[in-house]
């Protein structure tokens, strides 16, 4: 389930292997992750491009060439990678290939839920994207404070909104709660000073640490490495931890590290 560390990973492979290569070829392997464009239409718009460098917002991976902009949402299975032209081992559900003068961009995905968009200019990127926040990762404690300014629902789904802070998802969310000793319910509004400082250092500390791993690692200590578990604990105090679905998403917390 690619988030945020996942798609920086994505975006950091890219980054040392994509720039200067030009577009020799584009091969739909199933349209079905097209979702902005036809087959024909990409390969013609992306046939003698040249990308630039990769840039990531929130789980958005922005692939620009010297002409039109590919983005990448990657959903829950999708995985954009880089390989060279002679490794003929593909990655099961791949999608898209597109060949370059050295190499392959290629676009694996099984579910196809979000898939690949293309945009002409930055008003066209905003339209694919939508509203977008500051993007979670480096994002200091002022700006976070101004972000939740004024929000009026819940800890959880306001932190999932994109459109308040690009790139926190599901299991990142829950690691982030946990570790600030705030239940995901809590009413954004009810905060004071010191927690929403603690709900800071929390998503700076995770984010770091899964950007490292490439994911949200299960570590020991970590509540991501428990929570699957048949009757899981929390790693911090052993209480049973609880369940429950908060803005549509399933939860998992510590009723005793996070009292409501």
């Amino acid at each position: 389930m690619p988030e945020l560390p996942d798609v920086e990973g994505f975006r950091r492979e890219l980054a040392s292997a994509l720039p200067g290569r030009r577009v020799r070829r584009v091969r739909v392997h199933d349209p079905g992750i097209l979702r902005n464009t036809t087959a024909a239409a990409l390969g013609r718009r992306l046939d003698g491009r040249r990308f630039d460098r990769p840039r990531r917002h929130g789980k958005w991976l922005i692939l620009p060439t010297d002409g039109p902009t590919l983005l990448v949402h990657s959903g829950m299975t999708g995985h954009p990678y880089y390989a060279d032209a002679d490794a003929h081992e593909r990655e099961p559900h791949e999608r898209l290939a597109i060949a370059l003068d050295r190499g392959e961009l290629r676009y694996a995905d099984l579910r196809k839920l979000r898939g690949v968009w293309l945009a002409d200019d930055d008003e066209g990127i905003a339209r694919v994207t939508g509203p977008q926040g500051p993007d979670a990762l480096g994002l200091g404690l002022r700006a976070f404070r101004e972000a939740l300014r004024g929000r009026r629902g819940r800890l959880k789904p306001t932190l999932m909104d994109q459109s308040v802070i690009a790139g926190l998802g599901n299991l990142l969310t829950d690691e982030i709660c946990w570790r600030a000793r705030i239940p995901p319910n809590r009413a954004v509004a009810d905060l004071d000073p010191d927690e929403v400082r603690r709900l800071h250092t929390a998503m700076t500390g995770v984010l770091r640490t899964s950007v490292r791993h490439g994911r949200v690692p299960g570590l020991p200590r970590w509540l991501t490495g428990v929570r699957d578990e048949p009757d899981p604990s929390c790693p911090r105090c052993g209480t049973r931890l609880a369940h429950a679905r908060v803005g549509g998403r399933t939860s998992v917390w510590c009723p005793s590290c996070q009292p409501g």
